[in-house]
């Protein structure tokens, strides 16, 4: 090999390299580490870690909780592929192929929650929620003409819907402006050849608009599923706490309360497996589901 080839390979080693560290680093090595921790049982802080094998995972098989916080979990993940899509989707054709006045700034506006700390919105949309002080119940009051004082995060059996309007609300923004880019890239031609053949808004936007963005929306719900996941922890935390009866518990808040407040280390790291273990399977599923040609523009 020429001492021109090892330049480039040295090169191209210094760009590689260090990201692959610190990929190694905060990604792999923790994964490993939970792997390990999850065949014991360990408080956390104790010296002693007792070997176990698999009772881990076999104790969550027979958890009801757990399997309550998976279906919460997937339930978040639905309403929010859905509710995000659709108003994303709608904001940004409705931006950019009809011209509204003003479009920079509701561009802004739909985004201002995306730059929002999820801690934030949880707050926020609590004081919402809240019986007796909520914008929500206090919107009701005048409408109907009577005091309403709903505990709207006060039900085990509605609760988790409640999570869903926040969730939705932070992430339109930054998916609406995926996909303006993703419609700005059309030649205006395609739209005026269809123009003139009669076609409507609602053809163009199945017949050119839906196919030349489907890798953008592919690559949202995706993301979608992975932040949810791995991220709805954070807003079942500060809302609900996991309540009220554990029916709002989600994979991730149900791990932090057993491995942070409960002291079962090795159950919480059993739990980020089963979390990793879904969000690759899911990853696979909604791939195969979504696979689709790419529409290529000439």
């Amino acid at each position: 090999m020429t001492s021109r080839h090892w330049q480039r390979n040295i090169f191209i080693l210094s760009f590689i390299l260090p990201t692959l560290i610190l990929y190694a680093l905060f990604m792999v090595y923790p994964i490993i580490q939970a792997l390990y921790y999850s065949l014991f049982d360990w408080s956390g802080s104790s010296e002693n870690k007792d070997f176990i094998g698999l009772k881990n995972f076999v104790d969550l098989m027979h958890d009801p909780i757990m399997w309550q916080a998976i279906g919460n979990d997937y339930f978040l993940v639905a309403g929010k592929m859905i509710g995000i899509m659709i108003l994303a989707t709608f904001f940004a054709v409705s931006l950019t192929r009809f011209r509204l006045k003003f479009a920079l700034f509701f561009r802004s506006i739909f985004f201002i929650p995306n730059i929002i700390s999820v801690v934030v919105i949880g707050v926020l949309w609590a004081f919402i929620y809240n019986p007796q002080i909520g914008f929500l119940n206090s919107i009701l009051s005048l409408i109907t003409g009577t005091e309403v004082k709903t505990a709207w995060l006060g039900f085990p059996f509605h609760t988790i819907w409640m999570l869903l309007p926040p969730s939705i609300w932070a992430g339109i923004g930054f998916y609406m402006i995926l996909l303006i880019a993703a419609i700005q890239g059309i030649p205006e031609s395609y739209y005026e050849a269809s123009s003139l053949e009669g076609a409507g808004q609602w053809h163009q936007f199945t017949q050119i608009t839906l196919p030349l963005i489907w890798e953008q929306i592919k690559v949202s719900v995706l993301n979608i599923m992975m932040t949810t996941l791995n991220g709805s922890f954070v807003i079942v935390m500060i809302m609900t706490n996991g309540g009220p009866d554990n029916s709002t518990q989600v994979m991730g808040s149900y791990l932090y309360q057993m491995a942070f407040q409960q002291y079962h280390f090795g159950y919480g790291a059993a739990i980020g497996v089963i979390i990793l273990i879904m969000s690759l399977i899911t990853t696979i599923a909604l791939q195969r589901i979504m696979r689709q040609e790419t529409v290529e523009m000439n």
